[in-house]
């Protein structure tokens, strides 16, 4: 009865390092995709605006 707990901490040690980088990833992280977003990313017809960080429609004067 000795080697029982010893087992279970290390079988939840073991999935709460296997599961670690989901929970990482899961979180939304650091807005790593909206901060990827350039001119060359926008669709034909659209710019990219930096102050909302978004595309919008080209305007023509």
């Amino acid at each position: 009865m000795k080697g029982r707990p010893v087992k279970i901490k290390t079988t939840l040690i073991a999935l709460t390092l296997g599961l670690a980088p989901t929970f990482a990833l899961a979180g939304g992280g650091c807005n790593w995709e909206k901060t990827q977003q350039s001119a060359s990313s926008c669709a034909e017809g659209t710019v990219y605006d930096a102050k909302s960080g978004t595309c919008v429609p080209q305007t023509t004067s």
